[in-house]
């Protein structure tokens, strides 16, 4: 009873405590690559203005990825970051399964200059929406 008592006396400051936690919450959301929905990766990968990076296990990619994704597995990004430091002038587009490791990545990729986006909902929004998936490679 205690803690609506003190709610209700320090409005003002609980409110604002909210609106701080959310903020941070947005903008880190912001600095680790904007998420992006599964139709607007394909217009951005046909136009050519993106690529996309798979960041599951070689197993999970096998079993099922995006057509043109390049499979580099979250554990190896920075030893093979060269490999994606030749797509620097495009947007890289960070897939995963649900979204988990998109935003470490995406944050390690900003510090680098790289334009990054997180597909939302990992590769399961991807499945969810019955867009395709190519097995093997």
């Amino acid at each position: 009873m205690d803690f609506f008592a003190f709610v209700s006396q320090e409005w003002l400051l609980v409110t604002t405590l909210i609106v701080l936690i959310y903020l941070y919450v947005w903008r880190d959301r912001i600095k680790s690559g904007r998420p992006v929905s599964p139709h607007e990766v394909t217009r951005l990968v046909n136009e050519g203005n993106a690529v996309l990076v798979d960041l599951r296990d070689n197993a999970e990619f096998k079993a099922g990825h995006i057509v043109g994704a390049l499979n580099i597995p979250y554990a190896k990004l920075s030893k093979e970051s060269t490999e994606v430091a030749s797509h620097k002038d495009k947007t890289i587009i960070l897939v995963d399964k649900l979204g988990q490791h998109a935003g470490a990545v995406g944050r390690f990729l900003g510090k680098e200059g790289f334009n990054v986006r997180r597909l939302g909902g990992g590769i399961a929004e991807w499945q969810a929406q019955n867009l395709p998936l190519v097995k093997g490679k």
